[in-house]
Parts: C-alpha cells; structure tokens; sequence
C-alpha cells in the first residue's frame, strides 16, 4: 500500500514538474515573441506574459482604467491580447470614426456578437442574419417609435412607477432602505412591457415571466463568446428560458391574427401599422413586410420583441439605477430636480405628459450626464474583413484581429469634459452636442447622422447605432421625474459616494449592494 502511494505521489509530481516546465518554456517564448518578432506594421502589442490570457485579467476587471494605462504608454492605438484574440483598440473620436464608421466590406459586426446573442435573441434576428435584412429590421422598430407613440408612453411609464410604489413592499412606511438593483429592474421591465410590448405582455409578468427572463439574461456571460453551447447550468437555464418566452410570444401574435384586423388595416410594401390590438411594437411588425414582399414571419416577431425586451431593460435598468445612486449621493440635485417640476409644471404636479419634458432641462441633463459617466457598454467590437490602413499612422490592422472602440473613453476624456469622472450635470447648460447633420447616411433604416466625432456616444454609431435612443431618454426622464416627486434619497450611514463599476457581465452595473435609503415627502 504503501509503496503504491509511493508510486501515485511520484507520478502527479512529475506531472507537475512537466507542466511547470511547459509553461515557464511558452512564457519565455511569449516574451522573446513580443520583443524581438513583432511587426512594424501592426500596432504595438500589450506587454504579456502569459500567452492566451494575455491582458484579458486586467482589461475585464476594469477596462477604462486598462485603456488609460495602455493609452499612455503606447498612444491612441495598440493591440492586446484577449484569451488568445489579437484585439486592436483604437481610442478617441478618431478611433470612433474609424471602426464604427467602417465600411461594411472592411469590419463586420455578426460575426462577432452572433454566437453569444443568437441563443437569447432567437434565429433571423439582429446578429443571426444578413446586414441587409437586419437594417430593415431596424425600419420597422424605428417606424413603431413614432412621435405619436412616444407621446402616448409618458402617461403610461408614469402610471407604471406610480403602481409600483404603492404595490411593492420596498416603499412601506414614511422612510426605508431600498435595494435600487432589484427595484429598478422591476420598474424598467414594467414601463418597457406596458409600452413597447402591449398589454397581453405586461399582464404575464408575473414572477413567472420574471424568472425566465432572469434565466435568459444569465445567457449575457462573457464566457459564452467562446463557449455559447457548453452545456453549463445557466445556458441550459437560457435555452428553455427563450423558448418559453417564444411561445408567449407566438400564442399572443396567433390570438391577435385569429381576431382579425380591424377595417381599413391592410398590408404594404412599406412599414405598416396592423392595429388589430392597439399601437404597440406586436401590432407594428405584425403588419410590416420586408422589401422582397414577405411578411415579417411570427417567430422573427417572437425575436425582435424579445430583443426589444433584453436590449432596452439592460441598459434603463442599469442607468436609472446609476441616476438614483448619484442623486442619493447629491441630496441637493434632488431637491433641484423637484423645485424644476413645481416651477415649470405647477405647484400641484399635474399628471406628466409629452409637452412637460422639455419644461425640465435639468431632469434631462441629470439623464445624459450619467449615461456620459455610466454608459453600459464600454467596448465595441468588430471582425476585420481586409487589411485596414489606421489614418494618421503607419499600422495596417490584420484580418486576424479584432477591432474595439471604446466611446466612453472620449466621454471621460479631459480634453473634452472639464474633471470628467465628476458627475456635474450642469455641465451640459453651457454645452451642446450637435451633430453635423451635414454627413448624414442612409444605412436602410432611414438617414443619420454619422454622429462619430461626438465625443459623447451613449447610444453607439454608425450603422449599429441603438434606435431606441429617443425611447430611453423619455424612459428614463418620466421615470426619474416621477420618482424625485414621492421621494428624497440618501445614502446609507457612513457610505460616501456612489458604488464602483462591476464589470464581470456584458453590460456593466453598480456593484453590489446598492442600497439607499429614501423619505416619503409630504
């Protein structure tokens, strides 16, 4: 007996011996690579020692300070190494023109994003289809965001977080702690389902619908860009997850089409609204037909809304939740925001409506100022395609790598933003962000401005730009104005400032805990 433990500890150490060996061996060969056989014609490559990992350590576990470190050390424009990706960063307003401007024959956006959103988002949608049809796409979600619609969601949302006050359990008694993580997920689920979704949609979340989704959104894991079909607990959890939330999706489109549309609604070429059931996005592309004449297929109307539902609640949630974190941090903003209502609006607070937004400058640049500090996205990706000459440098970029932009780094940028990490949103009474309407193009979704050499890019660009930008501003600002009238915020006892940024999943959010603590106004 002895002697075969003996024999086992002596093998596992030879073992280890071995592996030792291996890897001190690549990492030297890793270091001779990078100091004596690199190439002049590709940018300079983030000093590594470990192959394969490379920087990945450092720039997941903050990517704006691993951008600012890189950027001072070798400039706007250097390739890191990201679990064995060459990825090419190039930073500033410069770097933004460039790849998220690129032409589409040069940098491609599905190929990278495709096989971490197609599980979630569903087949023939967004990623999971040609560039073409994705753009029309895009035409038939723009065309549902109407002025018309967009008016008609304020009373809405507003009636949404009113509801939620008064039924949640977080908001009992005069004065409380509130986890805001929790809170504002719920919130923006509910204003998002009530007025993109329709009212079939909104009454089933219930905590079913809200455990699905919760089982969808562990799909959004960094891992699942290289393994999206592993068979781990949190995809299984993904895939039985979106096909449920399909079916819901479907019995609801199947229930409208067996009622038939109502007199005088007809399809068309163009985009077309189908009213069978109210104004919503469902009844929208229920009646929108792709330019080769084929109706938008049920199951590609399942996906688009569920799309809809997981792009726009991420982000509201994250930065509603951002807003009320600054403002429990700066009392007094809350206390402007309020007084901002009762001059513009009236001291008995009416009713929110459409008109009253732009009575509240300051709700909206409390609104922009978080997202220029607090953006949810902090990297974009794209596949080079041909070998990209960088402008202004000597570098042509591979096919081999991958290109990254990163807008929240001009947003936190001195050169732009005076003490750009201090969240000051009067900052943006003397500032204004015009885009050059002049260098507009059409992408298939209608012209826009190109909106690159903005330093300020919350909402991306170029031909992937999010078209719900105009949704999320509303969103947000009914949202906060609605909240700030019920309540003051605080922070908890002893807690100075506002949590760090949690960058572990795709889209970052306040580390937790976020709580604060609020007081009913009288």
């Amino acid at each position: 007996m002895d002697l075969l433990v003996s024999l086992v500890a002596g093998q596992i150490l030879r073992i280890a011996y071995y592996t030792t060996g291996i890897l001190l061996v690549s990492i030297i060969l890793n270091v001779i690579n990078q100091l004596v056989f690199y190439s002049r014609k590709e940018p300079p490559v983030v000093f590594h020692w470990v192959p394969f990992i490379g920087s990945t350590v450092a720039y997941g576990m903050d990517p704006y300070q691993f951008f600012f470190a890189c950027r001072a050390k070798y400039g706007d424009v250097f390739t890191f190494i990201l679990l064995g990706k060459k990825t090419t960063v190039h930073l500033g307003v410069e770097g933004n023109e460039f790849i998220l401007n690129g032409k589409l024959k040069d940098v491609n956006a599905e190929e990278i994003y495709s096989k971490l959103t197609t599980p979630i988002f569903g087949t023939g949608v967004v990623y999971d289809c040609p560039n073409s049809k994705l753009m029309e796409q895009k035409k038939f979600i723009k065309f549902g965001l109407s002025q018309t619609a967009l008016e008609s969601y304020v009373p809405l949302i507003a009636d949404e977080v009113t509801s939620y006050i008064k039924s949640s359990g977080n908001f009992k008694g005069e004065s409380g702690t509130i986890d805001l993580a929790a809170a504002m997920a719920e919130i923006t689920i509910f204003t998002a389902a009530r007025t993109l979704q329709g009212e079939e949609v909104r009454s089933k979340l219930t905590s079913e619908f809200a455990e699905l989704f919760h089982d969808l959104d562990l799909g959004f894991q960094p891992i699942n860009f290289m393994l999206p079909w592993a068979p781990l607990p949190h995809n299984r959890k993904r895939d039985i997850a979106h096909a449920r939330m399909r079916a819901i999706y479907l019995e609801i489109i199947q229930a409208r089409r067996e009622a038939g549309p109502k007199a005088g609604s007809s399809p068309s070429s163009s985009p077309a609204r189908d009213t069978t059931k109210g104004t919503d996005m469902i009844s929208n592309l229920m009646g929108s037909i792709y330019r080769d004449g084929t109706p938008v297929p049920d199951k590609e109307i399942a996906h688009m809304m569920i799309t809809l539902l997981m792009a726009g609640q991420h982000s509201s949630s994250a930065i509603s939740c951002w807003i009320i974190l600054r403002l429990a941090s700066n009392p007094s903003m809350t206390e402007k925001l309020y007084e901002e209502q009762l001059q513009n609006l009236g001291s008995d607070l009416p009713p929110l409506e459409y008109k009253d937004l732009d009575k509240l400058p300051l709700h909206h640049n409390v609104v922009k100022e978080t997202l220029r500090i607090h953006s949810s996205i902090h990297s974009l990706m794209r596949k080079v395609k041909n070998p990209l000459p960088v402008p202004g440098t000597d570098f042509i970029v591979p096919p081999s790598h991958t290109l990254l932009s990163s807008p929240g780094v001009t947003a936190r940028d001195a050169r732009y933003f005076r003490d750009p990490l201090r969240w000051d949103p009067h900052r943006w009474e003397e500032r204004v962000e015009e885009e050059d309407e002049s260098e507009t193009v059409d992408y298939g979704y209608g012209a826009v401005s190109k909106g690159t050499r903005s330093p300020y890019l919350p909402f991306g660009a170029g031909r992937h730009r999010c078209i719900g930008e105009k949704f999320a501003y509303l969103n947000l600002e009914v949202i906060v104005a609605m909240m700030v009238r019920r309540f003051r915020f605080y922070n908890p006892e002893g807690v100075e400032g506002v949590p760090d940024t949690d960058y572990s999943s795709l889209f970052s959010r306040p580390m937790q805990p976020a709580n604060v603590r609020w007081e009913c106004r009288s």
